[in-house]
């Protein structure tokens, strides 16, 4: 294995880890929610614990690109390792909520540090074609999204909902020790890398636009969807008890959509972003229209769907900054990027807490997610298709081409 092959399965595991650690709650708190427990008998006000979590998360992925410039990507990515260990054996031996939020603060402090440090450092690896490197990237990550409730409902039915919290820090740490005797790869040693291309302006902020715009709808549905899927299993088709199918089902609902974003990052190299992009948002409010009325096992192939679309989405809205930002101005476009969208994702907890404690079932809260989804159907409308993408050497020719 090369040294950057090597690091890019690095990036991949920090992206599994990520998502992994972020979702635990959604599921052990289908455990921790017990009359006279440390925490309460209500999955609502428990859920909203994780609200700190998400805000720390998009608030502190601003200033990433900016430490990287001062301090090295290297000693950020090693914060994230112990920093994201440390933070889950704190929610492991949690004995209230407010030790618990502390915690899960903790949790969305470090992993704020690996959407823009990361995702930089793999699209620079990958030179012309990133679309592929990102596909397989966004697979890693839902691979912890897919993991997290499936091995949470396990431990927490097996050993205790504190085990489902330690094990990972574990895992996370051993990571971070293999880590710190890795060697970072400088992104000017890729070999396939060549002058950026002189992309229109006025393109170039139309796809900034869209990328803004898409990251505060999309944070906060692929968010809120991730944190339902538990509740909304165990509702709709565990009926109320068997953890571990609810995990199971949750599992094979997010392995969709892993799926689907690993073949849309292959499609993407081959084609423009838009004839992706389109056809990916068409689906999603429909989808999670209907999911709100779903019973039973219909519940699954409708998830099913919505992830694929959610998912798909995700691979699409990153190679936008590799296609449209120069190299230069990338890792601040990300850190930008992700705190918009993290904001969004921040709303995601106290949304879904809330109109669940006031209505009594996840129907609204899909209502809602349907609603947003709308704008991403607009995003995917407004954003430029443009043959140039896929042969940058013909932008030169399209500068001079007025505004759309």
């Amino acid at each position: 294995m090369t040294p950057a092959t090597r690091q890019i399965a690095f990036i991949n595991t920090a992206h599994t880890v990520t998502h992994y650690s972020l979702l635990i709650l959604p599921t052990a708190v289908l455990v921790m929610a017990r009359p006279g427990g440390p925490f309460g008998a209500e999955y609502g006000p428990i859920l909203a614990l994780a609200t700190g979590m998400f805000v720390l998360y998009g608030l502190m992925s601003l200033p990433q690109g900016w430490l990287a410039q001062r301090v090295g990507r290297k000693a950020l990515m090693t914060v994230f390792f112990f920093g994201t260990a440390a933070s889950l054996i704190a929610a492991a031996l949690a004995s209230s909520p407010v030790m618990l939020a502390i915690a899960l603060g903790g949790v969305g402090l470090c992993t704020a540090i690996y959407h823009p440090i990361g995702t930089t450092m793999l699209v620079e690896a990958a030179g012309d074609k990133p679309g592929r490197a990102i596909g397989v990237n966004g697979v890693f990550g839902n691979i912890g999204v897919a993991l997290a409730p499936v091995i949470t409902a396990f431990l927490a039915n097996a050993i205790g909902w504190r085990a489902a919290f330690a094990a990972p820090a574990l895992v996370c740490a051993a990571v971070g020790l293999w880590w710190l005797r890795t060697p970072i790869v400088e992104a000017t040693a890729h070999r396939n890398a060549r002058p950026f291309p002189p992309i229109p302006r006025h393109l170039v902020r139309r796809a900034v636009v869209v990328l803004m715009l898409i990251a505060i709808a999309s944070g906060l549905v692929f968010n809120a969807f991730t944190l339902l899927l538990p509740k909304l299993m165990q509702e709709r088709l565990a009926g109320g008890s068997l953890l571990p199918l609810v995990g199971l089902a949750a599992f094979l609902v997010t392995l969709c959509g892993a799926l689907t974003q690993f073949s849309v990052g292959r499609m993407i190299d081959r084609t423009t972003l838009k004839r992706v992009f389109l056809p990916v948002s068409l689906v999603l409010a429909p989808a999670m229209a209907a999911l709100s009325w779903a019973q039973g096992w219909q519940v699954l192939p409708l998830s099913a769907l919505v992830a694929a679309s959610i998912f798909g989405q995700v691979t699409v809205n990153e190679t936008m900054a590799a296609r449209y930002i120069s190299p230069e101005l990338r890792a601040r476009i990300y850190s930008v990027r992700f705190f918009v969208g993290f904001l969004g994702a921040a709303a995601a907890a106290p949304v879904v807490s809330v109109l669940y404690e006031r209505t009594g079932s996840l129907a609204a809260v899909t209502l809602v997610l349907s609603a947003f989804s709308v704008v991403t159907l607009g995003c995917a409308l407004f954003f430029p298709d443009r043959r140039e993408e896929l042969r940058p050497e013909l932008w030169a020719r399209a500068e001079p081409v007025a505004a759309e």
